[in-house]
């Protein structure tokens, strides 16, 4: 058992304890005394820390609505602590367990206005209250009408969000191509691709995609691979060239990206610009072996690429070693179980 436990179970023998210690010395109704005088006077100064909190601020309003249940509070405190009065006390605790029941349920609806709370989806649809009938129509489970609601209000992302949850994907995926439109933001490209994937309309998704990619260019090899899925071979290749072309620049400044160029260059079938990009790769990857050793699976990668198996077993043979290495190094510095570093 652990110490946080045992700290609970040793907290709450004490208060039964106290407890039965005041029923046994004074009885049971001197328990109720002091628990209701001691829970009268923590929400007190509770209430008066918010109180004295909203005043500094100057925020009357909620001034005045927390100086009420605060006063409530300290006179119950004090007929509690005197023991007089207790229907008063009685009908203080029946106030504040319905106001609080009351806080929930507006909590619940902090949109709504008091009137609008209870009226139908339908009666406030007609009354031209959007916003309300779409939290209505929410909390009813009708995602399709509350969709309907937001657009009427012009709150597009909200009702593409409903359509989602309304399984309606093609009409979220058509909302964020016009967000695009309208913004010029690629996340909502991005998005309309995800949505058009889930409603199954693959050719959508792609065409999206290739929009995000024509400013995003890091996703054209995703698009590439999207048209070949499709069997649309000609806007595959397409695609797959202009992932060349931004690997490329890539690789001018970070030399990792000759591996990239070298396979799309490999699958568009232009042999002699493979071979350069994997020389590359190689080039770069001897001299990142020289500074870390991790890097000779690399090297081995590279030479596979060209062909050169013998130097490929060479690079690996070195890998392996290293690894080996560095697992003897840990076996000899592990300082934990014996169970744990077999693991």
């Amino acid at each position: 058992m652990d110490k946080l436990k045992l700290y609970i179970i040793g907290f709450l023998t004490l208060i039964i304890a106290i407890a039965g210690g005041i029923i046994y010395k004074w009885g049971f109704w001197m328990l109720v005394r002091v628990v209701l005088s001691l829970g009268f006077l923590g929400l007190t100064l509770m209430l008066g820390f918010f109180l004295v909190l909203t005043l500094y601020a100057e925020s009357w309003k909620y001034a005045v609505y927390l100086l009420v249940p605060t006063a409530l509070s300290a006179y119950a405190t004090y007929l509690s602590i005197t023991w007089q009065k207790l229907k008063i006390v009685g009908g203080i605790i029946v106030l504040f367990i319905l106001g609080l029941a009351f806080g929930i349920w507006y909590i619940s609806e902090p949109d709504l206005g008091l009137i609008d709370r209870f009226k139908s989806p339908e009666k406030l649809e007609r009354e031209g209250n959007y916003k309300a009938a779409a939290r209505k129509y929410e909390k009813k489970g009708n995602y399709l009408k509350a969709a309907e609601m937001y657009e009427k209000l012009g709150w597009m992302e909200s009702a593409a969000w409903a359509y989602e949850k309304a399984e309606k994907y093609e009409k979220a995926a058509e909302i964020y191509e016009q967000l695009y439109e309208k913004e010029k933001d690629t996340y909502y490209l991005k998005e309309a691709h995800e949505y058009w994937k889930k409603a199954g309309n693959m050719e959508r998704a792609a065409k999206a995609l290739e929009r995000y990619a024509e400013e995003e260019p890091w996703f054209w090899e995703d698009v590439a691979k999207l048209y070949e899925e499709l069997g649309n071979e000609e806007k595959a290749k397409e695609a797959w060239q202009k992932a060349l072309e931004y690997y490329m620049k890539e690789a001018q400044e970070e030399g990792v990206f000759w591996e990239d160029v070298g396979n799309i260059a490999r699958k568009l079938g232009n042999e002699e610009l493979t071979k350069e990009a994997y020389r590359k790769f190689l080039e770069y990857c001897l001299k990142e072996a020289e500074e870390d050793p991790m890097w000779w699976k690399h090297v081995a990668e590279a030479y596979e690429y060209l062909g050169e198996k013998e130097k490929a077993q060479e690079a690996r043979q070195k890998y392996e070693e290293y690894r080996k290495k560095i697992m003897q190094t840990n076996e000899e510095t592990w300082t934990g179980p014996k169970e744990e570093k077999k693991e």
